[in-house]
């Protein structure tokens, strides 16, 4: 479970942020990564908590708040993942390229329809929590290998985690949005309430999950960013369309190309997954989803192809999408903070004060940061 919601989050965004702040912070993006690796994680177990006490997905906490502010979050969460999965397929066919050589748009074609295998199941569920392990896992060993090979420099990363040389609005909210904005923050919560581990008796687990899921992707993020790290020092400049891709190229010839490959496909794979199943749960609601839930979410990767094969720009839709999710997270988190204290929702449960005034900060943090990061992202699309 932890996995899935951590190879949820490890999509070829997630990458292509890290490789292209990288490049731009150098070390001192291990400050960025270390903030928004806290702020993420305050997120995360706020509204893993409250969701897991209420046995209720996100919408009908929203719903029972204020009546149609679920729907209202359910436009929100749909709209941004959405893009995530136009994102996540860009993703999957540059991860294909790398490997063989196809076209962008048949490889686009190609892995949603991998994708779309693993929904034709009845059997889904467990093949998306087996497949976000073996992936997960895959991922982190082959960016190990690659990382060490590069011979970061540790020392100064050390000291930059705590004083950067340099600070960017932009990049910290395009991680959180990245790590646990939009869908992201639900996919775990939503997977629990589908497994039965909800209510009191099961917090402890519910926590170990978060943690779990978190240290996977920070384990992920500092490994890549560390592996990026070590090309860009050595004064080589990466390819705009492709950083992460060119970072591997860089650092191991054609053989980091085709695990930049492997890597890419592996991580979009996980995230069309993810955001597919995540997107349709907060659609559940409506009794038609729920009894043709597998559909619906056929038809939402089919719909993000086609979309994909017609607009193309991977890379640039990947930011972008993480950087709207990141507007998204204030509303969501603050939802699920002041329904952590309605009786209607989480009963005679009691949430952590010291939980909630840091997931106010966070909110805070991530509407200000976010206002500020529409200028640069206006400016890309403009």
């Amino acid at each position: 479970m932890a996995f899935f919601s951590a190879t949820s989050t490890i999509g070829p965004g997630f990458l292509t942020q890290s490789a292209q702040f990288t490049q731009e912070l150098k070390s001192s993006f291990a400050c960025v990564i270390a903030i928004s690796v806290i702020a993420s994680l305050v997120a995360q177990l706020n509204v893993w908590r409250v969701l897991s006490i209420a046995k209720r997905r996100g919408q009908d906490v929203a719903n029972t708040l204020v009546p149609g502010l679920g729907h209202f979050l359910t436009f929100l969460i749909t709209l941004g993942a959405l893009a995530f999965n136009i994102g996540n397929v860009g993703g999957a066919a540059l991860g294909l390229q790398a490997l063989i050589g196809l076209d962008l748009k048949s490889a686009g074609f190609l892995s949603a329809l991998l994708a779309i295998l693993i929904f034709i199941s009845k059997r889904a569920g467990h093949w998306m929590d087996r497949l976000a392990q073996v992936l997960g896992v895959l991922m982190i060993l082959l960016i190990a290998f690659v990382a060490f090979f590069t011979h970061p420099p540790l020392v100064q990363v050390f000291q930059e985690t705590f004083m950067p040389n340099q600070f960017s609005m932009p990049a910290t909210i395009t991680l959180i949005g990245g790590s646990v904005g939009g869908y992201i923050v639900f996919a775990g919560a939503h997977r629990l309430i589908d497994l039965g581990i909800v209510g009191e008796k099961e917090r402890a687990q519910v926590d170990r999950a978060a943690y779990l899921s978190m240290g996977v992707a920070t384990l992920v993020r500092v490994l890549l960013f560390l592996a990026v790290l070590g090309v860009v020092e050595a004064g080589h400049l990466l390819d705009s369309s492709n950083p992460a891709g060119s970072a591997f190229g860089v650092a191991l010839g054609d053989l980091g190309y085709k695990i930049f490959g492997l890597v890419f496909l592996a991580a979009s794979l996980t995230s069309i997954v993810g955001a597919s199943y995540t997107s349709v749960s907060f659609l559940k609601s409506f009794a038609w989803v729920q009894h043709h839930e597998r559909a619906c979410i056929i038809t939402l990767i089919g719909l993000s192809t086609l979309i994909f094969i017609t607009i193309g720009k991977p890379v640039a839709l990947l930011i972008m999408a993480g950087a709207l999710n990141g507007l998204v997270l204030p509303i969501t988190l603050a939802v699920v903070l002041i329904a952590g204290y309605s009786k209607n929702i989480v009963g005679v449960y009691r949430h952590s004060k010291v939980l909630a005034a840091l997931g106010w900060v966070v909110v805070g943090l991530s509407a200000y940061l976010g206002v500020l990061s529409l200028k640069p992202l206006i400016a890309m699309f403009g």
